[in-house]
């Protein structure tokens, strides 16, 4: 990845296959520095042409003495930058150096009481003596490299911190950036402080400013279109370029039938009529319907759903032979699941399926490739788009055709998008929209017998799936008061006509997924 555009601080995080790699990244930026990730088999020579200020060597699930563990390049240790090393970052901190690491009988995982030693040092100095932290490992340094003093142990490890100051190495067993480690944050932002000697730039108000002076050179006096899903990652892309271009953004919004009660309409209302977008609204519900008449196998219905929005878009840019340019809303998790600068090749449709057509010459804007979700969303409130917008929960480019587990009809959608309406309303009066990842109604296909009024009904159930996540990569099953899983089921049940059943499904990711299809 390119440089950042806007400060000249980047502190890389070396992932060697974590869970909390991105999670570090954010944390790092959260202190007001900016961070990204690269491979932790990436050479010195590579990293000195990426001009990083520091580095932080992850964890991860292997184990540094195992044939075939991933390994770091020792040279870089002697860049001249400050190094933090995270659990098996700080492992392989301490081998590469002269250091001991071997397994432990005794293993640490979650919770843990850690102890300073001497003073704490320059990380732990003045933070409490004994503190919780954040424990995942089977394996510890038992001897620190020479010239190492060692700041922190636990029961079972006995360097659970070390540090060389004069040449800015310093190693944690812990995690720093996840919650439940309690002086975590401060201790990552000492490194970035006292160590590395950076300074917050990275605002949200900076990375907007860079961000429209980037695309004005981009794009320069052409013209551009961007396919609207209504989510916040292409609002916010459209609206930031729009900022850039003014009315040289054409805005393209194919409704496929497939969204939720309301949001056909309130796109409309956002763009067109708050923001003053150039906005072409196509309405194809019925060509989409009949394209998934009779299929009922989840990966069909994305390629179709697909292929019809490719073929709607061709018609629209047909008409539109002076654009240039395509605005994309990939943020920085999509274009490291992609492979990196590789992604800039493929055109991630907001379908999440295949690409537009080779012969559909646009050249990609991608205005947020270097934002987490939670940095877009504070750019758009920020620029001024509507909470409903902002905070909207992540929706599948397929929308309800993959929320109905079965053969699409209009009846399955109209009975969905009652229930699910109910499921948004009742989140928002309980105050959990901003808790919950995400929060909906799935239908499967099938019919149950029920007792309603004083005769058997033979109708749908109406599944509920509440979530918890930091990015959607793992989740946890909300849990949900009774009382407000019991409005939920009372009200699906008595104000949508064909349902009989209302069921929870208690399933984390892994080892589900947090949508069904």
């Amino acid at each position: 990845m390119a440089g950042n555009g806007s400060t000249s601080e980047n502190v890389l995080v070396l992932d060697f296959g974590a869970q909390y790699a991105q999670l570090i990244a954010r944390r790092v930026r959260e202190a007001g520095v900016y961070s990204e990730i690269v491979p932790g088999s990436t050479r010195a020579d590579e990293l000195t042409v990426l001009s990083p200020t520091a580095l932080i060597l992850s964890g991860g699930p292997a184990s540094v003495y195992e044939p075939g563990a991933p390994q770091c390049d020792p040279a870089i240790f002697k860049l001249g930058v400050p190094v933090l090393g995270i659990c098996y970052g700080h492992q392989l901190m301490a081998q590469a150096l002269g250091g001991e690491v071997e397994h432990r009988d005794r293993r640490e995982y979650g919770r843990t009481k850690l102890g300073l030693e001497a003073d704490g040092g320059t990380l732990l100095r003045d933070l409490p003596l004994y503190q919780n932290v954040w424990m995942s490992h089977a394996d510890a340094v038992i001897r620190p490299p020479d010239g190492f003093s060692v700041t922190a142990c636990t029961d079972s490890t006995p360097v659970a911190s070390m540090e060389l100051p004069e040449r800015g190495l310093y190693g944690v067993q812990f995690h720093p950036e996840v919650t439940h480690t309690d002086e975590g944050q401060q201790i990552l932002t000492r490194f970035l402080r006292q160590v590395a000697s950076l300074e917050p730039s990275w605002t949200i108000p900076s990375i907007i400013e860079s961000t429209i002076q980037t695309v004005k050179a981009q794009i320069g006096d052409g013209r551009a279109l961007c396919a609207l899903s209504g989510g916040v990652d292409s609002a916010v892309a459209a609206t930031l370029v729009h900022r850039a271009i003014g009315d040289r953004l054409t805005c393209v919004f194919v409704d496929h039938g497939l969204l939720r009660l309301g949001e056909a309409e309130q796109i409309t209302r956002t763009f067109h009529d708050t923001l003053g977008i150039n906005l072409i609204e196509v309405k194809a519900a019925d060509r989409f319907l009949a394209a998934l008449a009779g299929v009922d196998d989840p990966e069909r219905k994305r390629k179709i759903v697909g292929e019809t929005f490719i073929r709607v878009f061709e018609e629209v840019c047909s008409d539109l032979n002076d654009v240039r340019y395509l605005v994309q809303g990939t943020i920085y998790p999509d274009w490291i699941e992609s492979g990196g600068d590789g992604s800039a090749a493929a055109i991630k449709s907001h379908h999440n399926v295949g690409g537009l057509p080779e012969h559909i010459n646009l050249e990609l804007v991608e205005p947020l490739r270097q934002l987490f979700k939670d940095e877009v969303r504070q750019l758009g409130s920020e620029l001024g788009l509507p909470d409903e917008v902002v905070w909207r929960q992540p929706f599948p480019g397929p929308g309800l055709a993959i929320r109905i587990i079965g053969e699409v009809t209009q009846e399955r959608l109209d009975l969905l998008r009652a229930a699910d309406s109910i499921v948004r309303d009742e989140i928002h009066r309980a105050d959990l929209d901003r808790d919950l990842w995400q929060a909906f109604a799935i239908l499967p296909a099938i019919r149950s017998v029920g007792v309603q009024g004083d005769g058997r009904s033979y109708d749908y159930p109406i599944i509920l799936r509440a979530v918890k996540s930091l990015d959607g990569m793992t989740a946890d099953w909300a849990r949900l008061s009774h009382d407000l899983l019991e409005t939920l089921s009372r009200r699906i049940i008595n104000e949508v006509d064909g349902v009989n059943r209302v069921a929870y499904d208690i399933t984390s990711k892994p080892p589900g997924t947090i949508e069904w299809e």
